[in-house]
């Protein structure tokens, strides 16, 4: 069983797509995937949130995580704003507190973020209230989260690329193939 680090490693050099962009991430990629994936090992619920322009993203994920030519187990993994779709409308603190109390009802057995998009879009604020959500940002730096440039002009690639790294993370995890904990 391999340790996370050194199987990011080995999957990005054995991706026949240009990620070696990636190699030199991987110490940023790799404890937040480390602890989205064992949340979801422990049963909780994938939340994701997009800004506008990632929205395609969403679909995009949703669309392929719980294929069924997968070979795995489905996953509890739903856009925020179908469960939710005022989502819009939430502009104070006390908005988002009520939110939270119904995502803690809704998932007994809990629940993360996750975030793509830039960090200034008002669904940010929601998530950056937990440190422990699975952000991937958008031209700012944020504390525990990934970063990625707006103006890349391969950034919808790396997007996918990074959902694929992520996807074949939880596979390796939930058949053993890795071991997550250092």
């Amino acid at each position: 069983m391999q340790q996370l680090l050194d199987w990011t490693l080995n999957t990005i050099r054995s991706e026949e797509s240009c990620f070696s962009w990636m190699e030199e991430c991987r110490y940023d990629w790799t404890p937040l995937v480390q602890s989205a994936v064992s949340k979801i090992l422990n049963g909780q619920t994938i939340l994701l949130v997009t800004d506008e322009d990632s929205r395609w993203f969403s679909r995009y994920v949703l669309s392929k995580i719980n294929s069924i030519n997968s070979g795995r187990p489905l996953l509890p993994c739903y856009a925020l704003l179908s469960i939710y779709p005022n989502l819009s409308d939430i502009s104070s603190a006390k908005d988002i507190a009520i939110l939270e109390d119904m995502l803690d009802i809704s998932y007994p057995n809990g629940y993360f973020l996750w975030y793509v998009g830039r960090s200034d879009h008002k669904f940010a604020k929601i998530v950056f209230r937990n440190e422990e959500n699975f952000m991937w940002v958008i031209d700012e730096e944020i504390s525990n989260s990934f970063t990625l440039k707006g103006t890349d002009p391969l950034l919808d690639i790396k997007l996918i690329q990074l959902y694929k790294l992520f996807n074949m993370t939880i596979e390796a995890s939930l058949f053993g193939e890795l071991e997550l904990e250092e």
